[in-house]
Formats: C-alpha cells, structure tokens, sequence
C-alpha cells in the first residue's frame, strides 16, 4: 500500500476559516440537541418523580457531554479552546474581577426579579424539590460539585460557543448576544415569567462581560458564586 511520505501529506491549518454555511449546520445540530431538553423546565413543576441526586447527576453529564461536543467540534474544525474564551492568561486577576463584579450583579438581578413579580410576571412559591439539596453533607457537597460544573459547562455552551457561532452565522454580534441569552433563559421556566426574564439579562450580563473581557472567567466566576447563593440562601432563610 503506498503511504504519503511527511513531505507529501497535507499540512494541517489549525487557523483556516469555517465556511458560514458549515457553521450553520453545526449550529443546527447542537441547538437541536439542547434547546428540546431545555423547553422540559416549563414542565418541571408537574413532575415529583426526581430527587435531588438524580437531577445533580443528570444535569453534570449532560453539561459535560455538550462540552465534549463543543471540544470535538472545535478540534475538528481545527480551531483553538481559546476561540471560545478558555484562556489561562491573567486568569487570577479575572477570578478577582468576577468576584468583585458579583455583588452589584446580584443585587441587580435581584431587584429586577422582584420589580417583574411586583409587575404581575408569575414566579412560583418555591422551586421544584429535585433542584434543592438536603442539609446533610453529601447533598451539600453534591450541590457545590453541581453549580461549579454547571458554571463551567454552561458559560462554554451559551457565552462561548454561541456567540462564536450565532456571531459568524447572523454576522452581528448583538444578534449573537440576545440570542445566546434567549436560549439560556428556556431552560429556567419552572422560575416562572419573572424568571425567565431575570435569567435572560443575566445571559446578556455574562455574555457583556466575556466580549468585554475576552474570557469566560469572570463570567464562570459570577455564574458559580450566583447559583451555589442562591441554593444556600432559599435553604437556610426558612422558605418553604
């Protein structure tokens, strides 16, 4: 069988440039891989059938399985992690930035939450039970492993491939932006009109700070520090 010598074989090119139309079908499949799990969350409050350990479990392997999926792509395509803000650079001082940015954030979110339920947007008396862990320690431990994968994966999912995708599809980066963060909020419907909303603006708050900052830490930071608080504070404020 004849076999290419090195200097016959073709050279990779890590850096060539994806034809819009084959992001387009790339993105096409993913979104119909998640957006159709992601419309479920509506429906959440209907079922009783999940725990808290079965939820945490499936939530990480799905996130972690579209992150594989994005990987793949992005190896495939020959393009780097770091196209989609996976940047180790000056990463200290982002987590320092995420974190100094998340109390304005939160308490603005928190604002606008409560303004759209005073506006008569529906929010429910409380979340469905799977999404909320026991006070024991392994739930409490599984509630943190939970909200740092979900951070990561999902920051990777909506601000970084999103808007890599939806921006080289759509050729706007605004357009990029709202859609990645109309798509992030789909999967919070069991948080009701208002927090569909709520969700969705911090979808455009993330995705402002990684076009400001060119990487997903920051926005990993204040996504984490936002879902393990708010777990711990609707657990030990006495709400039922």
């Amino acid at each position: 069988m004849f076999m290419p010598s090195e200097e016959e074989k073709p050279a990779p090119s890590p850096s060539r440039p994806l034809e819009t139309r084959v992001q387009a079908i790339e993105l096409a499949i993913f979104l119909f891989l998640i957006v159709p799990s992601m419309l479920f969350s509506f429906f959440a409050l209907r079922q009783g059938a999940l725990n808290f350990f079965l939820m945490a479990s499936g939530t990480m392997t799905r996130d972690l399985a579209l992150m594989s999926l994005i990987l793949y792509f992005l190896w495939r395509n020959g393009e780097a992690i770091s196209s989609i803000g996976w940047k180790i650079e000056n990463a200290g001082r982002e987590v320092i930035v995420g974190v100094v940015l998340f109390a304005p954030f939160f308490i603005g979110t928190g604002m606008l939450g409560a303004a759209l339920q005073k506006a008569g947007l529906s929010v429910p008396s409380s979340p469905p039970s799977a999404l909320l862990p026991g006070k024991n320690t392994l739930d409490m431990l599984l509630a943190a492993l939970l909200v740092f994968v979900v951070a990561i994966a999902e920051e990777t999912i909506f601000r970084g491939y999103f808007l890599l995708r939806f921006t080289a599809v759509t050729g706007s980066a605004p357009i990029a932006l709202f859609l990645s963060a109309a798509i992030f909020s789909l999967g919070h419907g069991y948080e009701g009109a208002a927090g569909v909303v709520t969700v969705g603006v911090m979808g455009l708050i993330f995705g402002l700070i990684y076009f400001w900052r060119g990487s997903l830490v920051a926005p990993m930071v204040m996504h984490f520090l936002q879902d393990l608080l708010a777990i711990f504070l609707f657990l030990f404020s006495g709400a039922k």
